[in-house]
């Protein structure tokens, strides 16, 4: 995948006081906007409950917030009653879970990335082709797991550079790699330089896996973080995609950098002896976290705000084929090939 060249940056006058450099592009992504919006027009529609397997994302304000209006979150399908309706999750389900949800008479809407559709069809294609599949990615994420599930007799998990030894195939003029979707860039080029060091017949999938916003925004911290005595990157825990944002901050230059989901979790000792401070978040975040933040900061002392931009991101992805096909039989329409309409409101109503 191109990236947009980096826009410049318009640096502050000498002797400047107290500043915020805030990356963007941040924040919500086209897959997460799709999935959030899923579920909230699922509970307008259907009324509640609506089941979601999983967090629909990994961010623990907009899994309160769906909940607040009536979402039920489940860890696998069997927690949902039969013939109940339920949402897959933004990170995607294994063959095995489509399954479950026929066998419970499930009514299921598809909240799958289409990036991550991408590397699930990218696994079934090459193990039909007899390919042994080095998934490089986090064993135990759900993405993972969910393409792991197409193909297992032919995929292994590779979790870092470290484990690249350890890899063992049948035939290593026929192996290829596929990534997560929210892996730090410069740690997966890593492991697939190590990777073809072994196998030097290594055959690359037919695009980037790692998705264009996971990109974008570790591009913007790259440019953001050179000179940042503190980086706040905003996202849960269990974001894999904000949690190497903190270590893209750290590797590029900042000299400490933060992992927050809210605001309340600012410790004001981390800004005593500091300028210029770094912000961001995660791809499931939404803005008003980024807000409360700036909010916070300013009172602090850091109201001026520079904004550090590399690209402009205007994709857009259709809701759920399901949903949509149910929404526009409501409204007497046919189903619409894509979507217009308002950001979600995910970010207006905090929990």
């Amino acid at each position: 995948m191109t990236l947009p060249a980096p826009a410049d940056v318009v640096s502050p006058a000498p002797g400047a006081g107290r500043r915020v450099r805030l990356a963007s592009p941040r924040g919500y992504c086209a897959g997460v906007d799709r999935a959030v919006i899923a579920v909230e027009k699922a509970l307008e529609h259907y009324g509640a409950p609506v089941y979601v397997r999983k967090e629909i994302v990994h961010n623990r304000h907009v899994v309160a917030t769906l909940a607040a209006r009536g979402a039920v979150f489940v860890a696998e399908t069997d927690e949902v009653p039969e013939g109940a309706r339920v949402v897959f999750s933004a990170h995607g389900v294994s063959p095995a879970v489509r399954a479950a949800a026929v066998a419970r008479s499930l009514f299921t809407i598809d909240a799958t990335c289409p990036l991550v559709t991408k590397v699930h069809k990218e696994a079934v294609r090459f193990a039909a082709e007899d390919y042994d599949i080095l998934l490089i990615g986090h064993a135990g994420h759900e993405e993972v797991e969910g393409t792991a599930g197409e193909a297992p007799a032919h995929i292994q998990v590779v979790n870092s550079p470290d484990d690249v030894a350890f890899v063992q195939v049948r035939d290593p003029d026929r192996v290829v790699w596929i990534s997560q979707t929210t892996l730090s860039v410069d740690e997966t080029m890593d492991t697939v330089r190590k990777l073809r060091e072994r196998f030097p017949n290594l055959a690359d999938p037919p695009s980037d896996d790692i998705c264009y916003a996971t990109q974008n925004r570790q591009v913007a911290v790259k440019k953001m973080a050179p000179g940042c005595d503190v980086v706040v990157v905003v996202g849960s825990a269990n974001s894999s995609n904000s949690v190497r944002l903190v270590e893209v901050a750290l590797e590029s230059g900042a000299a400490a950098a933060y992992r927050i989901d809210t605001a309340e979790e600012l410790d004001p000792a981390w800004f005593d002896d500091a300028t210029v401070v770094g912000l961001t978040s995660g791809a499931s975040v939404p803005e008003i976290l980024v807000r409360d933040v700036l909010d916070r900061l300013s009172g602090l002392g850091f109201a001026d705000v520079e904004e550090v931009r590399t690209a402009t991101e205007d994709l857009m992805f259709s809701l759920p084929r399901e949903l949509r096909a149910d929404l526009s039989a409501a409204e007497g329409r046919p189903a619409p090939r894509r979507r217009v309409r308002p950001r979600s409101t995910v970010d207006i109503h905090p929990v």
